[in-house]
């Protein structure tokens, strides 16, 4: 079986500590901050999904500034996890689909489902809310992975419905957040989250290493869709562009 392509980013690409000469040059303006991002990194991570929706026409602005073989990731709204009932979230998770992600084409990668710390695993309302996702919008085909952050979810119950609905679990580095390495889907998605400020590509050079041969190993099951985010937020640009260099 061929293996699948690792693409590594951010999250966002508006965050002023990146300018003036950090991951930005002095002289780029803000406005061709995306374009240029896509042209150092291979992913990004669109994060104002969470908390906005978006027209349309910023959705195809975001594709048009984008070479071609880049991909986004797309963090979905909190009004569709952040819920006492999930399986009762058709509505806000068709708002979410519709609201112009379609006009990403070939840009569009996986959807982020982010769950707060405080969401436990249950079984038949969490199944009920996978049922809710689609698996395509308009022509394009959907791939969903789920970022749960609460150790009930370190569970075999939870892993059986995943694979049952080829959803990948977020593999997150952090200190708190469940550390889960399963393969449930035919991609995997990664948040690599303890990027330090005292370090100037945000994990050392051996650290780099060592997650450079783990998405390889990844990439022996499908797609890769690994990112630098949180931590030290400064340093994750040169992050993913260090790991990037050590993928080639």
């Amino acid at each position: 079986m061929k293996n699948g392509t690792i693409r590594v980013g951010i999250g966002g690409w508006t965050f002023e500590p990146w300018r003036g000469g950090v991951f930005y040059p002095e002289d780029l303006t803000q406005k061709r901050e995306l374009e240029y991002a896509s042209r150092q990194l291979t992913s990004i991570e669109i994060n104002g999904t969470y908390y906005s929706t978006f027209k349309p026409a910023s959705w195809a602005k975001w594709r048009e500034e984008t070479p071609e073989g880049f991909v986004f990731a797309v963090k979905a709204s909190r009004f569709c996890t952040n819920r006492k009932l999930l399986s009762a979230a058709g509505d806000s998770v068709a708002k979410f689909i519709g609201q112009g992600l379609s006009e990403l084409g070939d840009r569009l990668g996986p959807i982020n489902w982010q769950f707060m710390e405080t969401k436990k695993f249950e079984p038949e309302d969490f199944e009920g809310f996978l049922k809710l996702l689609p698996r395509e919008v308009g022509t394009l085909p959907l791939r969903h992975a789920l970022e749960v952050r609460n150790k009930s979810f370190i569970d075999g119950r939870f892993y059986d419905l995943a694979r049952r609905y080829n959803a990948a679990i977020v593999f997150a580095d952090h200190d708190e957040f469940p550390r889960i390495d399963e393969a449930t889907a035919d991609f995997t998605y990664a948040r690599l989250m303890k990027t330090r400020a005292d370090v100037k590509t945000g994990y050392k050079p051996a650290e780099l290493d060592a997650w450079a041969k783990t998405a390889k190993g990844w990439a022996k099951r499908g797609d890769a869709f690994v990112y630098l985010i949180s931590g030290a937020k400064e340093r994750n640009p040169a992050a993913a562009k260090a790991l990037i260099e050590r993928l080639k």
